[in-house]
């Protein structure tokens, strides 16, 4: 049984083929059916997301089968997917899988989202029965080792988007930011991440300020926070620690007038802004008044680029980490091919030594002497167990089959004279 990975990524296709190729929810658990009773199958794992479309299975056929089973699936031009699709099989589909859920191989090297969409899609398919045993110890020795690599490697340990430089040059500056006040200025992607990073850290305080005031609100409910409008800006500036601002405001949002009486009403407390906009919402002469600390998205993005390097250079040493346990998984896999054969050995064993025993305990009913019963027992259960060996012996040396023969002695533990083989 063999265990393919097959799929395409942000590296390999481009998106108006991956939103194509994408398994809608509503849809996923039809597929993961349909993808198990497929002649050969015997388990099989859909993940899909935004940057990744990729199917785990336990399969007796080829990568080929399972391309025409995709491009049927989703209707779709073999010739055009075939280009950017990638296929790989045994130490390379595990190695792949523990990549992709430690985030080796995400557009963002190292987050950490991509383990929880991992785990989400293995939760499924187990929840619908389509995970074999074979997929379901390879889907726990993944999320194993991608918890190593986080814990083991500095992976993690930099952030490498805007949202998170900001939240976490905000934490770098007031240490724990649960007690801090904030405000975020606009309601895009950019503010809603920042939002949860801030979240997560514990804030508990937060304003929302937007031109339109749904938008604004629909975001503050997310984080138990407050909803403004810009015109009530001003109002908010003196009461926040910190303050992000996102926008797509062609002009400046937040003047350095409104900023330096928003000091002087906080008594000269000083006051973190950090402008993510392009172009920028803040004014920068805000940066040369006293308690006032200007950050913009360059020098976030310097911060970013250094990170990254790091980054890097932790992914090497968690790329061996993957290779070895994909290395050592892929050794257990071929074990399993020989635990029907050691089974069957075993009982044909004991079949052998119960059928002995009753024989020695009649004898023993009969009269017959304990101590001959004893020794014919063990001279007949000798006999049998090493019977199938000593003819294979045999045969080895009869045939002159000298590699045979020499690990055949090996696994016994015998020594064979240099004549003899």
């Amino acid at each position: 049984m063999a265990l393919i990975a097959l799929g395409i990524n942000h590296q390999t296709a481009p998106v108006s083929l991956r939103e194509r190729v994408a398994f809608d929810p509503d849809c996923l658990p039809d597929a993961l059916k349909q993808l198990q009773m497929r002649q050969g199958c015997q388990g099989a794992v859909i993940l899909s997301t935004c940057n990744r479309t990729e199917l785990y299975v336990e399969d007796e056929g080829s990568p080929e089968q399972l391309l025409d089973w995709l491009v049927a699936f989703h209707q779709v031009d073999r010739t055009e997917l075939e280009q950017h699709v990638y296929a790989l099989k045994k130490t390379e589909a595990i190695s792949h899988l523990m990549c992709v859920s430690a985030g080796l191989d995400s557009l963002i090297l190292g987050e950490p989202q991509i383990l929880g969409q991992v785990k989400q899609a293995y939760a499924q398919a187990k929840s619908l029965d389509t995970v074999s045993y074979l997929l379901e110890r390879l889907f726990d020795r993944a999320f194993t080792v991608a918890k190593q690599v986080r814990t083991q490697t500095d992976i993690g340990a930099s952030a490498v988007s805007v949202a998170y430089a900001a939240v976490n040059l905000a934490k770098h500056i007031f240490g724990q930011l649960d007690k801090a006040k904030v405000l975020l200025v606009g309601a895009g992607e950019t503010i809603e991440l920042v939002g949860k990073h801030l979240q997560d850290q514990g804030v508990t305080e937060s304003v929302v300020s937007n031109r339109t005031l749904a938008r604004a609100s629909a975001l503050a409910d997310q984080f138990n926070g407050r909803a403004v409008t810009l015109h009530q800006l001003g109002d908010e500036l003196n009461k926040a620690d910190i303050v992000i601002s996102s926008t797509a405001s062609p002009m400046p949002i937040v003047g350095v007038g409104a900023v330096s009486t928003a000091l002087k009403a906080r008594r000269r407390q000083p006051m973190l802004l950090v402008d993510l906009a392009v172009p920028r919402d803040i004014e920068p002469e805000v940066g040369d008044l006293r308690d006032a600390y200007l950050y913009t998205v360059d020098d976030l993005q310097n911060i970013i680029a250094d990170n990254m390097s790091s980054r890097e250079a932790a992914a090497k040493e968690a790329n061996a980490m993957v290779q070895e346990h994909a290395k050592l998984f892929m050794q257990w896999v071929r074990a399993q091919k020989s635990v029907s054969a050691i089974k069957q050995y075993r009982q044909q064993g004991e079949m052998n030594r119960d059928e002995l025993v009753n024989k020695a305990l009649l004898s023993l009913d009969n009269g017959q002497p304990a101590d001959q019963v004893v020794r014919e027992l063990a001279y007949k259960l000798t006999n049998t167990l090493m019977h199938p060996t000593t003819k294979a012996l045999q045969q080895a040396g009869t045939e002159q089959q000298s590699q045979r023969l020499a690990h055949l002695a090996d696994s016994l533990g015998l020594a064979l004279k240099k004549d003899e083989h």
